[in-house]
């Protein structure tokens, strides 16, 4: 797919009228004609309001003054005016305005002779500007700056004249950037805007410098260069980056950014002398020589760097800096340069057990890769220094070390590390290769044969082996590796079933079998003698997998493999069909493909690829028969079934045509696979189908288009087959959803109709294929029934169908039908069926659109003879809404006003509400109509500001109905204990109206409701001995229906309520643009900043205080809602709010005991869940400040106290550890949280050892979340497989602090084992120890001296 190029914005330049005017006449002053004319052009193009035509007038310009002659035009004042109006415009402009381009394209196209005083003018602009102190516009002159140096050379030399001024102002931005950054946490906008502002400077500062050497060497030699302004300033910069180094809070990017920036110009100061290594090793080593080398003005800029507190990470970006900055290649360097080369390595590698964050982690990779780049440009010289020859040879200790490192992190979680790793390890076998003496023949190196054979020998599960297999394979040749292991290729084939290993195995194998066909290809160079022996290597294991092994073994190869392979020896294809026909039938085994599932899948990938074409008069080529095709479409396996009908769908160009054969196979195969059962198979028939339809559209309107330049009657006849393929495709699909039709049969049917609908459409004109003429009335009507399957997938298909439909067919402009659906809406909205509420919103969003909708909701409301009806639109208003807002608007208000008397008759009854008319279908079908609606363009602003307002209000109301029965402390409808007095009043009255008394009869004896009693039997309280008899209540109901009502349904009632609210609640908040009446009073919003804080106050009491799971989860998800709109809101008292309420329930937790609201059962209910949401609003780019707050505050309470447990303590220790489970299972907070793991496996096995059950069980729901987390999920049904496991290594190179735990906890617990006593006493921990200890193991990697081995551990186990 070809992506547009996004198309600059041009603004014109609009002007003050003091600017306007003082330009204007400045440019009108007396001159020669030439002059004149140019100045007549500027004041053209300064008046004009078309951005276009200002380019255009501006070129012209540009071109004026290019014909200007020194003889025939005098640099008086109005050339001077001109050239000081381009100045201005130049400095003024944004820097991605093409009308910048065009002015600097103008001011250069000036002669030679006006070239100093274009220079002149442009940098008194310049100057004028840099002097400016309003902040607003650093980030513009930043641009300017940049610009300048973005091959424009007068604005070069502008800079250069202006070197000091402008290094000055970027000193001053960045002080000033410094200074804001530390008022702004919370607010991740502003913080985000900062960083954005901030690496912008940092990094035209680095351009400025890098452009400016010349200048810079030159002030730099003068005697008093010290005193100098220059060197202030870049002493100064200096001072910036160290703070911006040194301080945490600023991003990754930025201090990276900062750290080339130090190397850089020290660089640049000290000129490129033998001094600046031994300088920028000071840095790494954080030490200070007691000689003269580091000099004074270097101590007092970078005295952050120099600290020995300095965080940990500093070092790794000066390392990256002095990489970056500094020359590796093509020349031999002097002993301090190779010291500070072979220095590097050791800091980083000392930061691989320092560092936590995965971001820290991926830098180091990255910076490591980057070091091992400089180092095979150092050693690829003719003679290579004896220093780095001896040091970086394989075997050395640092290589060796690297090696350790590249272990460790080849299955790091996240990509960007084992990438990195990788590449590492290959460029290390490149410098191994240029120090060692065997570069002739690498199969002759005893270190790099023993490496190879270490690595063959490792477990087939670690991922990383297979990518350094390949960087072998790439450096000795796969022929090496094949006589040292000729089983490879099966057994890397028998690997292709894990979905988790299929990619690098199938990797793996491209670069074997390519290296493999390569040597061949040059030891026999007759032709086609080596293909035979390739054959027997590579192709043979294949068939033979794919006709013997199982299907789900087999899965991967068709997507991974067969593909890879065909490109390489497109030949290959007939070898593999003419051996699987020669194949005996008896070679299927139990669950296998055979032989013709093995030819389906070779043909399908070899058609996909090219190399398979289909011919109009043989099918392929004759490689397979119709009937074998047949036989395929139709067979018992899924997957045969699949690949044959891949091998007719996929093509390996999109327009090529269809053949009568492949439609009659389809034909075939259709009405046999629309009942698959299998998700999986359905997804695959409707993606395969696509691609055909695909096929069909393009190969169409080829044709169509030959067509037209001259008829062919053959493409007409293609055409027509088409036409009727089609056809015959839509009423087949048709025909399935009659009533009663299973769910896979609609499901597969809406599926394939919808890609008709998109592809083609159902026109029923004479363009296309006119499929709309085979859609019937009855046809159309099926597909409404479908909106009433109880499968929320089939009615969002069968909605979404209805609207691409012929509007004939559907019959939605009838009257009396639009009138007869919504009526059935609006009475399914009420149903005690919960699907039926969601029936009933489908149908609503279908009439949405219909332009007659708000005459049949008068019709419904006057049947039903209510006197309310909806307010009244003003006309002017309706002109500028669609009929979309209008509908919605009118549906919403009807709604709301049926709801707002139901809520009364809840607020009387609950137990009749949940009887007749349950509150949550209302609220569901009003949030769904929302959803339909766009926003950002509404036109009737004040009439939903007032619906927004009124609709928060139901809301409240609505939860206070219901917030009794889900926040007592038993919802699931056994008697409650609660006592509080704000609480108890409502449920005694609720309980009153169900009369549990002393038992659970109410689940099994009903309580019928009886419209014909009245309201005073209903106040009756029943005798003591009746209390098992059906009871008779009263309803407002009119049709004389009695409902059976027990305990179970109030509860559905108020929970279903709850979760409507949560969700349109969080719904509203999120879609509703803000409304700031007294800052913004013109703003097109619709929901305020006090609403907006009213909801997440009102969110925050049902987190905290439901206890029924359905409710807190639910309104979890309309609090994410809100989370996300405050964190990308403008507003910076919204932006604060998330760390605000985090502060305030961290602080509760601390300080909850037993008399505290906060449920300390039920694994804490919605207190993780409140916390989690807060937490995950908090952009992953930043520095993450709420959550290091948050795990630090947690941690510290899940540890058991010093003072043994007590009640004050147990509670928050259970809260904590509970909420820390939570975090650990939130994946969107992915690799952030993994810092925090050492922390929470450590509380999770020292709250084993509490002596209070709560305690010890919220440990073991922690324990059980941190292996998932550290070890992944489990993959198999072994227990001891080592797929979920880790080399000790590894694991402590990822963790380091839990090293001394264990060992010391283990300590422990085995001298408990041996008492005095002689009797055995396992301690509390011992089996969480040994369950960790249990997914380590040795690697043979480690060596025998490894500092985080297992070693230590074994005699304490075996003890």
């Amino acid at each position: 797919m070809v992506v547009k190029k996004k198309t600059p914005k041009v603004e014109a330049v609009v002007l003050d009228d003091v600017k306007l005017k003082s330009l204007t006449d400045s440019l009108s002053v007396e001159g020669d004609s030439r002059s004149i004319e140019l100045a007549q052009v500027l004041k053209d193009s300064l008046s004009s309001p078309d951005p276009v035509e200002q380019i255009q007038l501006i070129s012209k310009a540009g071109f004026m003054l290019e014909q200007l002659r020194e003889d025939e035009s005098s640099t008086g004042p109005l050339l001077h005016a001109c050239l000081s109006t381009l100045a201005f415009l130049y400095t003024t402009l944004p820097a991605k305005n093409p009308l910048k381009r065009a002015v600097a394209s103008a001011l250069r196209s000036g002669p030679d002779w006006l070239e100093e005083k274009t220079v002149g003018w442009l940098s008194e602009c310049l100057s004028s500007s840099l002097s400016s102190m309003n902040t607003d516009q650093f980030s513009h002159l930043t641009d300017s700056i940049t610009s300048c140096l973005d091959g424009f050379k007068i604005g070069e030399k502008c800079v250069h004249r202006l070197l000091t001024e402008v290094l000055q102002f970027f000193q001053r931005t960045l002080n000033y950037y410094v200074e804001q950054n530390r008022g702004l946490a919370g607010r991740h906008v502003a913080q985000a805007q900062l960083m954005q502002s901030c690496l912008a400077v940092v990094k035209a500062s680095m351009l400025v410098v890098q452009r400016s050497q010349d200048p810079i060497s030159s002030a730099m030699l003068s005697a008093s260069s010290d005193q100098s302004d220059l060197h202030q300033v870049l002493c100064g910069l200096l001072n910036c980056y160290t703070c911006i180094l040194t301080d945490e809070e600023f991003l990754q990017t930025v201090q990276s950014t900062a750290g080339m920036a130090v190397v850089l110009f020290i660089r640049s100061i000290m000129g490129n002398g033998d001094d600046v290594p031994v300088i920028v090793a000071g840095l790494l080593q954080c030490s200070v020589d007691a000689g003269d080398t580091v000099p004074q003005w270097l101590r007092l800029s970078c005295a952050g760097l120099y600290d020995s507190s300095r965080p940990a990470a500093v070092a790794l970006y000066l390392s990256h800096g002095a990489l970056a900055m500094l020359s590796w290649r093509g020349k031999t360097h002097g002993p301090q340069t190779e010291k500070l080369l072979l220095l590097i390595p050791e800091v980083l590698l000392s930061l691989d057990t320092r560092v936590k964050e995965s971001s820290t982690v991926m830098v180091v990779a990255r910076v490591l890769t980057l070091w091992s780049g400089a180092a095979v440009d150092c050693v690829q010289v003719d003679t290579c220094p004896p220093l780095l020859r001896s040091s970086l040879v394989g075997g050395s200790p640092l290589i060796a070390r690297l090696h350790h490192h590249i272990y460790a992190h080849w299955e790091h979680p996240l990509d960007g590390v084992r990438h990195q790793t990788r590449t590492l390890f290959q460029n290390l076998l490149k410098i191994h290769q240029h120090c060692s003496d065997h570069k002739s023949d690498p199969t002759s190196d005893p270190y790099i044969s023993q490496l190879t054979r270490d690595l063959l020998a490792l477990e087939w599960h670690m991922k990383g082996k297979y990518g350094t297999l390949a960087c072998l394979v790439e450096h000795l040749g796969a022929e090496y590796l094949l006589e040292l292991d000729g089983g490879l290729p099966s057994r890397l084939l028998g690997l292709m079933g894990d979905q988790t290993l299929a990619p690098y195995a199938s990797d793996l194998l491209e670069k074997l079998f390519v290296s493999h066909k390569a040597q061949l290809c040059a030891r026999f160079r007759d032709g086609h003698a080596w293909i035979d022996g390739w054959h027997e290597v590579w192709v043979t294991p294949l068939l033979q997998v794919l006709c013997t092994a199982r299907l789900d073994q087999t899965t991967y190869i068709l997507d991974y493999f067969l593909p890879k392979l065909l490109r390489c020896n497109p030949s290959s294809l007939s070898h593999m069909v003419q051996a699987l026909q020669e194949m005996p039938s008896c070679t299927e085994g139990a669950g296998s493909r055979g032989a013709l599932g093995a030819l389906m899948t070779c043909l399908r990938a070899a058609r996909s690829q090219g190399v398979l074409k289909s011919d109009e008069e043989e099918l392929w080529g004759g490689l397979v028969s119709l009937p074998l095709m047949r036989q395929a479409l139709v067979h018992k396996h899924d997957q045969v079934r699949m690949d044959a009908l891949g091998l007719l769908c996929e093509s390996h160009r999109s327009t090529e045509k269809l053949s009568r054969q492949e439609m009659e196979l389809i034909r075939h195969f259709l009405p046999f696979n629309l009942n698959s059962q299998s998700p999986g198979v359905r997804q695959q028939t409707v993606s395969l189908l696509k691609k055909l339809l695909c096929r069909v559209k393009e190969s169409a309107q080829l044709l169509q288009k030959r067509q037209e330049q001259h008829e062919n009657e053959k493409d007409q006849q293609v055409l027509n087959m088409y036409q009727e393929f089609l056809r015959w495709f839509c009423e087949t699909l048709f025909q399935v959803l009659h009533p009663g039709a299973s769910f896979s049969r609609c499901l597969m049917a809406l599926h394939l109709l919808l890609l008709i609908a998109e592809h083609f459409t159902f026109n029923t004109g004479s363009v296309g294929f006119a499929l709309g003429e085979s859609v019937s009335v009855a046809d159309a009507q099926a597909v409404l029934y479908c909106i009433a399957n109880n499968f929320l997938e089939v009615k969002q298909l069968a909605c979404n169908l209805l609207q691409k439909l012929p509007p004939a067919a559907v019959r939605l402009q009838e009257p009396e039908r639009l009138q007869s659906l919504l009526q059935v809406a609006l009475n399914l909205s009420t149903s005690t069926k919960p699907f039926d509420s969601v029936t009933a919103a489908h149908l609503l969003n279908l009439l949405l659109h219909q332009p007659g909708l708000q005459d049949a909701l008068l019709g419904c409301i006057q049947e039903q003879n209510i006197p309310l009806r909806p307010p009244a639109l003003n006309q002017s208003q309706v002109s500028e809404a669609s009929t979309l807002e209008q509908n919605t608007l009118a549906v919403v208000q009807w709604l709301m006003i049926c709801l707002k008397e139901e809520i009364l008759k809840a607020e009387s009854s609950l137990l009749q509400a949940s009887a007749c008319c349950p509150l949550y279908g209302r609220a569901h079908c009003i949030t769904a109509v929302l959803q339909q609606l766009n926003t950002g363009s509404l036109a009737l602003l004040s009439q939903w500001r007032a619906v927004v307002s009124e609709l928060i209000g139901l809301c409240y109301r609505m939860s206070d109905v219901v917030s009794p029965v889900v926040q007592s402390s038993s919802p699931e409808g056994l008697i409650p204990m609660d006592t509080e007095s704000e609480t108890s009043a409502d449920l005694q009255k609720i309980l009153q109206e169900i009369q549990p008394r002393d038992s659970n009869d109410f689940f099994s004896s009903a309580r019928e409701l009886d419209p014909s009693e009245t309201s005073h039997n209903c106040e009756q309280k029943e005798p003591e001995n009746d209390v098992h008899k059906q009871q008779i209540f009263n309803t407002s109901g009119s049709d004389g229906e009695a409902y059976r009502v027990t305990a179970q349904m109030v509860l559905v009632c108020c929970w279903r309520t709850m979760k409507e609210v949560s969700m349109l609640l969080g719904h509203l908040c999120q879609s509703m643009t803000l409304y700031c009446p007294l800052t913004h009073p013109d703003s097109r919003g619709v929901i305020t900043e006090d609403q907006v804080e009213g909801v997440g106050k009102y969110f925050r009491e049902q987190l905290l205080q439901s206890r029924h799971r359905g409710a807190f989860e639910l309104a979890y998800v309309g609090f994410v809602q809100l989370t996300e709109m405050l964190c990308r809101s403008g507003s910076a008292t919204l932006q604060q709010l998330p760390a605000h309420w985090l502060k305030e329930v961290l602080e509760e937790v601390k300080s909850s005991d037993p008399s505290s609201k906060l449920c300390a059962t039920r694994r804490s209910a919605g207190i993780p869940f409140y916390i989690q949401a807060l937490l995950s609003s908090e952009p992953k780019s930043s520095s993450c400040g709420l959550l290091k707050m948050t795990m630090r505050s947690l941690t510290a309470l899940a540890m058991p106290p010093n003072d043994g447990a007590t009640e004050s303590s147990t509670v928050p220790q259970v809260h904590a550890l509970n909420i820390l489970r939570a975090l650990y299972r939130d994946t969107r907070l992915g690799e952030n949280i993994v810092p925090f793991v050492s922390e929470g496996m450590q509380a999770a096995i020292l709250g084993f050892t509490s002596p209070v059950w709560a305690v010890r069980n919220s440990s073991t729901l922690l324990f059980s979340t941190l292996i998932t987390r550290i070890f992944g999920v489990k993959k198999g049904k072994d227990e001891h497989s080592k797929k979920n496991r880790m080399t000790g290594r590894e694991f402590f190179t990822r963790f380091p602090a839990l090293y001394p735990f264990l060992l010391s906890q283990l300590q422990e617990a085995a001298a408990s084992v041996n008492s005095d006593s002689g009797q055995v006493k396992l301690h509390p921990s011992l089996f969480l120890l040994l369950l960790v200890l249990g997914r380590l193991y040795p690697s043979p990697m480690d060596g025998s001296s490894s500092p985080l081995g297992l070693a230590p551990f074994m005699p304490l186990i075996i003890r």
